[in-house]
């Protein structure tokens, strides 16, 4: 579970001094250091929940694929806006909804998702594009490094999410950039250059079995609640 990037204290604190009408969105968020978006959401979910909503919306939450597209639909339809659909639904963020939005606006499936049945360990799902991997890291990045909701939000896998942000972290947007099919092979390059290759092949092999066995250690923990 990602840890929360905003307690629910602070959370509650922001709803009510907006709706006690202590100041504007922007005075407010620049009070408590928050985006305008956020002193918005936390003020709507607050009038239609109470402070219960703000104790249940982190960690990884159980959405259908037909309440996916109830919200979708009620956004896309002109009924209520992307801020009044995550209130009244006590959906976790509204970047989870916009990622729905993203999803169904590229004709791509609505799934299920029930973190307790995700696998760490899924297989690359889609090809992605490099604006997409950008977006995926900032996302995940901003949320807390949550790999594992953020590869479920974007239809993609675990492993992918955690290789992108472990390269970004190193080099930059320029490790995401997908090189292959666009570098010499091994006979092409000289001695030193394949030496080089095989070196960084050893170091990713056990950089892999790393992850596998924390991979493992993550699916046993999730396989004993």
């Amino acid at each position: 579970m990602a840890k929360p990037k905003y307690s629910s204290e602070l959370r509650i604190a922001v709803a009510k001094a907006y709706i006690n009408g202590e100041g504007s969105y922007k005075s407010i968020a620049e009070l408590y250091k928050v985006g305008q978006t956020s002193v918005r959401a936390w003020a709507d979910a607050f009038r239609e929940h109470g402070e219960e909503w703000f104790a249940n919306t982190f960690g990884n939450k159980k959405y259908t694929s037909d309440f996916k597209m109830k919200c979708v639909e009620e956004v896309l339809s002109g009924l209520s806006s992307v801020d009044e659909v995550v209130a009244k639904y006590a959906i976790s963020s509204r970047s989870v909804l916009n990622s729905w939005i993203k999803l169904y606006n590229a004709n791509r499936e609505l799934k299920d998702y029930d973190p307790k049945r995700e696998v760490y360990m899924a297989e690359a799902r889609r090809k992605t594009n490099i604006e997409e991997r950008k977006e995926i890291v900032k996302y995940c990045i901003e949320h807390g490094r949550d790999y594992k909701g953020t590869a479920s939000l974007y239809d993609v896998s675990y492993t992918q999410v955690y290789s992108w942000v472990r390269k970004y972290d190193v080099d930059g947007e320029d490790a995401l950039i997908d090189k292959r099919g666009h570098h010499k092979t091994d006979d092409e390059v000289d001695e030193l250059e394949r030496l080089r290759r095989e070196n960084k092949r050893l170091k990713r092999q056990l950089e892999e079995k790393d992850m596998m066995v924390t991979l493992l250690k993550k699916v046993k923990e999730l396989e004993g609640m």
